[in-house]
């Protein structure tokens, strides 16, 4: 497969904690291709995960931060494009956390402060880094912000939770966002929904197994993994995809699109069968 050429471009991505992570190669490719990238995650990240080692095997700079503590993404992004040497043309939002979801709570119990810390961390974080981007002029002309999303976002998922919001809120402020930074510097903002995919954040998720396992038979061309959302997401960091904006943009293999599939007609079918059987 043909990798998009970054080479020149200056990165920032958020979201790296292990190896897992669905930035990680993202930020492994963008490598490659020839950016100059920088990491950054909660400070809380050094201990939990391994990004700090990741960064040195890479041998990039990893720059801890909040990113819902407005002066610390001040902070670090500043010294993020003083490493790198310039203004940022790419900006990597994979970001989200429920403490709903981690707590095992279903969505008619809900605890509202907490449900006030999932769209922080995992929707508003993407408004106060652009904010910040915005007002430092940290952005090139023609600079790409892709945050990555899930259909949750407009399609129920009952075991989903907070999140589901989070997402929607993230979509609208990438819209938001989008039209102002396209206006003022040619700059795009988009959001990918990733299908379902084994990965850090995922595996938070319950039921992700028996999600994972549906949207395969649903989805004509079956579930992408990791290392195909982040060619495709370096696409959307290059020059070819300039006037592409606002967008949300599926990478799930056709599920969206899909009303039924032949695997799951048959595995309905089978199933009336085994219900007409038991019934005589």
């Amino acid at each position: 497969m043909m990798m998009t050429d970054l080479s020149g471009k200056r990165g920032l991505i958020f979201g790296v904690l292990n190896e897992a992570s669905l930035a990680w190669p993202i930020a492994t490719k963008a490598k490659a291709a020839g950016a100059q990238i920088v990491l950054t995650n909660t400070p809380v990240a050094k201990r939990l995960g391994t990004v700090e080692q990741l960064a040195k095997d890479l041998d990039v700079p990893y720059l801890p931060a909040d990113a819902t503590d407005v002066a610390a993404l001040e902070s670090m992004m500043e010294e993020a494009t003083r490493l790198l040497g310039g203004k940022l043309d790419f900006i990597c939002h994979s970001i989200g956390m429920s403490p709903n979801l981690r707590k095992g709570r279903a969505y008619h119990e809900l605890n509202h402060r907490d449900f006030l810390n999932t769209l922080d961390i995992s929707a508003l974080s993407l408004h106060k880094i652009l904010q910040v981007a915005d007002q430092k002029d940290l952005l090139s002309e023609w600079a790409s912000i892709v945050a990555i999303t899930f259909m949750a976002s407009r399609e129920t998922f009952p075991f989903y939770g907070d999140m589901a919001e989070a997402k929607a809120v993230l979509e609208s402020i990438s819209r938001s966002y989008g039209y102002r930074l396209g206006k003022k510097l040619k700059a795009r903002v988009n959001t990918v929904c990733q299908g379902p995919t084994p990965s850090t954040a995922g595996s938070g998720v319950p039921a992700f197994n028996a999600l994972q396992h549906f949207t395969s038979l649903m989805a004509p061309l079956g579930n992408p993994d990791a290392e195909a959302c982040a060619d495709f997401i370096l696409t959307l960091f290059g020059d070819a995809t300039r006037m592409v904006t606002m967008q949300c943009l599926y990478h799930d293999g056709g599920y969206h699109a899909t009303g039924m599939s032949e695997e799951m007609v048959a595995l309905m079918q089978e199933e009336v069968n085994k219900q007409s059987t038991k019934s005589k």
